[in-house]
């Protein structure tokens, strides 16, 4: 598959009046056309804010991007201006916030919603054809009852519902990539099946590729093509789904498998849980974010920070255990 973007060394940062927080540290990766890439990790480990930092989502007030590339059909969106932006979100790049009540507005109907994104970038589109257009949106995501439902205001609409809604906002200009931030968080999982079967519905119709951004290794397993684990606004590992789930390197990687609940072991065995806190992202320790939390930590995961090592074709691991200088321990 060719490559349809890629990010290098990307740091993005938040400043207040006593600290700096560096939220994202040096991701780099690739997204390959018709894939799907999960990206997962602890709350709070950067996954959202880098999403957002690929179109300039952040508000400029608060956050900066301080270094790297999002390079997008040869182009590198960062160095674009606000202006030639606006031309790249919701047409080339769609995305799917977190919080479907908190993203809708609450002040506009649900129809003018959806087609304000498509207006923008089709200025002369007639407005029955784009209200034409957002009707049969609607019913390709599965909504019931949909030409009531576009008058409708997004509190009069459930849950699942409104992600539906989210969704066709975000389809209705057929973008080549889907950026979707936790689609399913808070949903039941007959309705979380239902969004996920129909985001990839879409993606084979469409050739899309998708960024999916979770903290459900469940969701990951049957749905992504390849996974990419975040601790500390860092990348600690990659690899293909399969590979990742059989034969995880990384400690930070196997403590989140492992605490997975799992019904083929007795219930009385206590469910395994990660021992202390992430770090502060506003202080500047060297060596590995996670030393103090890794029970294989040498004097090396201290002192230096790890390099992201290919391991096997397509994994790569950010850990001194894989590092030649030292000797191999073998990951519990």
């Amino acid at each position: 598959m060719s490559t349809l973007l890629q990010v290098k060394d990307l740091h993005t940062s938040f400043s207040t009046l006593s600290k700096k927080v560096r939220a994202v540290r040096g991701v780099s990766f690739e997204l390959k056309k018709g894939e799907t890439l999960g990206i997962v990790g602890e709350s709070g480990c950067g996954k959202s804010v880098m999403a957002k930092s690929l179109t300039r989502l952040l508000p400029s007030i608060s956050s900066r991007i301080d270094q790297g590339e999002v390079i997008y059909k040869g182009e590198n969106l960062l160095l674009k201006k606000e202006r030639q932006l606006r031309e790249v979100r919701g047409k080339e790049i769609g995305m799917i916030f977190q919080d479907p009540m908190t993203s809708l507005n609450p002040t506009m109907r649900i129809k003018d919603q959806i087609i304000e994104g498509y207006a923008l970038h089709h200025p002369k589109a007639s407005n029955a054809a784009m209200s034409e257009m957002a009707l049969k949106l609607l019913k390709r995501v599965g909504v019931s009852d949909a030409e009531s439902r576009l008058s409708q205001y997004p509190h009069e609409l459930s849950g699942g519902m409104r992600q539906r809604i989210m969704i066709a906002i975000a389809m209705i200009a057929s973008p080549k990539i889907l950026i979707a931030d936790e689609p399913t968080t808070a949903l039941d999982v007959t309705i979380q099946a239902q969004i996920l079967g129909l985001l990839k519905e879409i993606q084979k119709k469409e050739e899309m590729s998708i960024v999916f951004i979770t903290h459900d290794f469940s969701v990951v397993a049957g749905f992504c093509d390849r996974v990419i684990v975040m601790y500390a606004g860092k990348i600690v590992e990659c690899a293909p789904v399969e590979e990742l789930f059989i034969a995880a390197k990384h400690p930070y990687t196997r403590r989140l498998l492992n605490s997975i609940p799992r019904l083929d072991l007795p219930a009385t065995r206590h469910l395994y849980s990660i021992h202390g806190s992430p770090p502060d992202l506003s202080s500047k320790e060297k060596g590995c974010l996670f030393a103090k939390r890794c029970p294989h930590a040498t004097k090396l995961c201290y002192e230096s920070s790890p390099k992201s090592l290919e391991i096997s074709e397509n994994h790569l691991v950010a850990c001194h255990l894989f590092d030649p200088r030292i000797q191999r321990k073998e990951i519990l």
